[in-house]
C-alpha cells in the first residue's frame, strides 16, 4: 500500500473523528504506521469537525493532509471544502442520505453510500459513520476487514452492549457498496 492520506469531515455529532480514530486503530494492528489529527470548531456537536488520517508502511513525518487519497464528507459543506484537493484516482465516500448533489470530477471514484437509510434498516440510526468505514474498507482495502472490526470493538470498549450492533454496521456497509 505504502502511505494512504485521508480526511474524514462532517458535522459534529456525526462520528466523523470516531470514524479516523478507527481507521488508525486499524492501521496500528495492521502494523502500520499511523497518524490521527483532529479539527473542529469551537460549536462541537453541530459545528463542522474533521480530522486527518494517515496510513503508512514507513514513519509518518506529518500529519497534515493537503492532497488526500479519501475523503468521506458526512456533510454537504464537506464535499465543497475537499473535492478539489483529492488526487486523482482518489476516493470521495458521499453520505448521500444528506447530500443529494453529485461530483462532477471524472479523474476520483465518487461512493454515494445512504448511511442512514442503511443503519436505520439495520436498527442502529446512530451507525452512520461505521457503516461508512465498512463501505471504505470495502471499496479501498486501506486497512484490512479483520483488524477493522477488531478496532470498531475495541472503539466501544467502554460500551460493551454496542459492539455487536455496531460490528453489524460495518458489515452491512461493505455490502452496500459490493
Amino acid at each position: 500500500m505504502g502511505k494512504c492520506e485521508m480526511i474524514c469531515a462532517g458535522f459534529g455529532g456525526q462520528g466523523v473523528l470516531s470514524l479516523g480514530m478507527v481507521v488508525a486503530y486499524a492501521g496500528m494492528y495492521d502494523g502500520k504506521e499511523v497518524s490521527w489529527l483532529p479539527s473542529y470548531g469551537p460549536e462541537m456537536r453541530g459545528g463542522t469537525a474533521n480530522c486527518a488520517v494517515v496510513v503508512s508502511d514507513t514513519e509518518v513525518a506529518n500529519p497534515m493532509v493537503s492532497k488526500p487519497d479519501i475523503v468521506v464528507a458526512m456533510n454537504k459543506p464537506s464535499v465543497a471544502k475537499f473535492v478539489d484537493a483529492i488526487v486523482p484516482g482518489g476516493y470521495m465516500f458521499i453520505n448521500s442520505s444528506l447530500i443529494d448533489t453529485k461530483v462532477d470530477r471524472k479523474d476520483i471514484n465518487v461512493v454515494y453510500v445512504d448511511t442512514f437509510k442503511i443503519a436505520h434498516d439495520g436498527g442502529n440510526p446512530k451507525g452512520t459513520n461505521v457503516v461508512m468505514l465498512g463501505a471504505i474498507v470495502e471499496k479501498t482495502g486501506i486497512i484490512t476487514k479483520e483488524n477493522a472490526k477488531k478496532a470498531v470493538a475495541y472503539s466501544f470498549k467502554a460500551k460493551p452492549k454496542l459492539i455487536d450492533i455496531n460490528l453489524k454496521m460495518f458489515d452491512l456497509g461493505c455490502e452496500s457498496v459490493k
